[in-house]
Order: C-alpha cells, then sequence, then structure tokens
C-alpha cells in the first residue's frame, strides 16, 4: 500500500449527503477483482449520460476538478452496501483523501486499508472548503498526515483527528498483509517448530 504522508492536490465540491456505495461505483462493475480500472466508472450514473457522453455539469467532468486528488462531500459519505470497489475506483480515479462530515463505517474502515485518508470535520468546516473550492480559481488544498492539518489555497489551517494507530498505518503504508508481514519471522519460526514437533502433520 502507498505511504500517506503529505497530499496537495485540487479539491473537487461534492455538496451531496448520503452518497452510497451504488452511487460510487454502481453493481455492473463489481465483476473484477483487480484493483486497477474502476476510477473510469467513479460516479458512472453521475457522470455519463445514456450514451456513454458525460454530463458537462458534474464536477469530475469539469476543469480542475478532473485531475482532483481531493473529495469535499456530504455527511454520511460511503454508505450502502459494504462493496470495496467504492474505495477501488476512488484510488484509481486519483483521489486520496476525502473530507466530510461523517462516514459509513464500513467504507471509513476500507478507506484506511486502501491508502486513503477520510476526514471527518464538523459542517462549517465542510461548509468553507466547500465553498473556497466551489469557487476559487486555484481549488487546491494541502492535507498533511503528520501534523494532522488541512491548508486552504488562502493559508487557513483546519486541524483534524485521526487514531493513531490508524495514522501509523498511513504513514508507513502498512495494510492488512502489509501488518502481518511485520511479524514474518515469528510466523516462520512457528512453522519450523510445528514441522519439528508434529512432522506427521507435513508427510
Amino acid at each position: 500500500m502507498q505511504k500517506f504522508t503529505k497530499l496537495t492536490g485540487v479539491a473537487a465540491p461534492l455538496p451531496m449527503i448520503n452518497v452510497d456505495t451504488d452511487m460510487i461505483i454502481p453493481k455492473q462493475f463489481l465483476k473484477t477483482i483487480e484493483r486497477t480500472g474502476l476510477g473510469k466508472s467513479l460516479f458512472y450514473e453521475l457522470r455519463y449520460n445514456e450514451d456513454g457522453s458525460e454530463k458537462t455539469e458534474f464536477v469530475l467532468n469539469k476543469r480542475p476538478y478532473r485531475d482532483a486528488a481531493i473529495l469535499i462531500a456530504g455527511d454520511n459519505f460511503g454508505c450502502g452496501s459494504s462493496r470495496e470497489h467504492a474505495p477501488w475506483a476512488i484510488l484509481d480515479f486519483g483521489i486520496r483523501c476525502v473530507i466530510a462530515p461523517g462516514f459509513a463505517d464500513i467504507f471509513f474502515n476500507n478507506c484506511f486499508k486502501n491508502g486513503i485518508l477520510p476526514i471527518k470535520l464538523p459542517q462549517e468546516k465542510i461548509d468553507k472548503l466547500m465553498e473556497e473550492a466551489g469557487k476559487s480559481a486555484n481549488p487546491t488544498l494541502a492535507v498533511e498526515l503528520e501534523s494532522q492539518t488541512v491548508t486552504g489555497a488562502d493559508g487557513g489551517v483546519i486541524r483534524f483527528d485521526i487514531d493513531p494507530y490508524r495514522k501509523k498505518c498511513l504513514l508507513e503504508g502498512l495494510d492488512d498483509i502489509g501488518l502481518t508481514l511485520q511479524k514474518i519471522g515469528k510466523i516462520d519460526a512457528f512453522e519450523e517448530q510445528n514441522k519439528a514437533s508434529q512432522p506427521w502433520l507435513f508427510a
């Protein structure tokens, strides 16, 4: 998993509440077990017309938001079914940070396991960031995990909270597999001991 330390990029405003995982990545795109290639289908029904052409009014179809690395969203983001394809699609599009007043629990947890930083902020802070991102000619934010800060283009700084363990995992780029591999020495020693004490299991 890619480490998350500091991210500076375009922030796209999505002023919608209760954005569910089917809206993030519709069910017809869940056939793959690959984590790549889903970005083009992110927010599919919001981004595209029935003929496949882009809906020009949707934020991610506009400049400069086509290159968004940060998404500012409404409350209860990622609700609905617990599909891990949702963070996969967000990450494959190029977004590594989602800022919202609140998230659905399973989606929130899946973000950390895929190298995405979900930040919870009070509604008034979200409203300010949303307005700035929508009106600014340079809707850029800088997110620094070590200091737990979000810095706007105007230099304003907002602090956010994060669980220390999850922070450590993101900073070091450790998902569940990475955490397990940190104990590979103990795992190998256990297996060797097990083979020596119960060789008939491995005959």
